[in-house]
C-alpha cells in the first residue's frame, strides 16, 4: 500500500471528545433492548449472520463463532456519511463508509453466539447505531458465500438523510479522509485498517485501493519535511 503506517501517523492529533452531533438522541437502554429482541425474533431459529464491510472486520465488538467470506450483489462501499464527532469535528468534518446500491461489495460474514443472543445484538446496536435518528439503518439482505446464499445483517446499507453524500468523486473523498480526525482517530487510519484487513481476508476493493493511494498523495503533500 501507498497509504504507510508512517504516512497514517501524519493524521492523528488529539481531538476533544465533543459529545453527539447536534440533533442526535442517544438510545435509551429500553429502546435498545426492544431492538435487540425484535432482531433477534426476525431472525427466528436461523443462525445470525452479520456483514463486515469496513471496521466491523478488524474491530467487530461481539462474539464470534464462525466467519467466511461473502459477496453482496446490488451494494458497493462508499464513504458518503458525514462525521462530525468521532473522527472528524465541526470545523473539519470526516466521512464514514457506508453501502450503496449497485455494484459488489466482498467482504467478510460473522456467525453470532447463539448464547444471550438478543445481548450479542444489543451490543452491536449500540456500537453501531447508538443515536435514536440512525435506529432505521439495519437491513436484511442476501450474501453469495462458498456455502451458498445467506440471509445476513448489515449496518448502514442505503443510508438516506442530511448527513449522506452520494457519489462524491474519489479525489474529493481523499482529501477529506486526509485531513479529518476526532477523538476516536482519523479518517486515513480508518481507511488503512480497513484495506489492510480486506487484504488480508484476500478482498482487493480496486476503488478503495486507489482512495488509498490518493490519500497517501494527500497526506505527504500536507506533510512534505515528514513524508520526505
Amino acid at each position: 500500500m501507498t497509504l504507510t503506517p508512517e504516512l497514517v501517523a501524519l493524521s492523528v492529533r488529539p481531538e476533544p471528545e465533543l459529545g453527539p452531533e447536534p440533533g442526535l438522541t442517544l438510545l435509551t437502554d429500553d429502546e435498545l433492548e426492544a431492538l435487540a429482541r425484535r432482531y433477534d425474533a426476525e431472525c427466528g431459529s436461523d443462525p445470525l449472520w452479520v456483514f463486515a464491510y469496513g471496521s466491523l472486520i478488524w474491530k467487530p465488538d461481539f462474539d464470534a463463532t464462525a466467519h467466511m467470506r461473502a459477496s453482496a450483489y446490488g451494494w458497493h462501499r462508499s464513504f458518503c456519511l458525514t462525521m462530525r464527532a468521532w473522527r472528524g469535528t465541526p470545523q473539519q468534518p470526516g466521512l464514514m463508509m457506508a453501502m450503496e446500491r449497485g455494484g459488489r461489495c466482498d467482504g467478510v460474514i460473522y456467525r453470532i453466539a447463539e448464547d444471550n443472543r438478543p445481548a450479542q445484538i444489543r451490543r452491536m446496536l449500540f456500537r453501531e447505531l447508538r443515536f435514536r435518528q440512525n435506529a432505521h439503518m439495519i437491513r436484511w439482505i442476501t450474501v453469495d458465500t462458498a456455502e451458498g446464499k445467506k440471509r445476513v445483517m448489515a449496518f448502514w446499507a442505503g443510508p438516506s438523510g442530511p448527513q449522506t453524500q452520494r457519489k462524491l468523486p474519489l479525489p474529493d473523498v481523499a482529501f477529506i479522509l486526509a485531513r479529518a480526525c476526532g477523538h476516536a482517530g482519523s479518517c486515513a487510519e480508518y481507511l488503512y485498517n480497513t484495506v489492510a484487513h480486506l487484504e488480508a481476508f484476500g478482498i482487493h476493493d480496486r476503488n478503495l485501493w486507489r482512495l488509498q493511494d490518493l490519500v497517501a498523495q494527500e497526506l505527504k503533500a500536507l506533510h512534505p519535511a515528514a513524508a520526505a
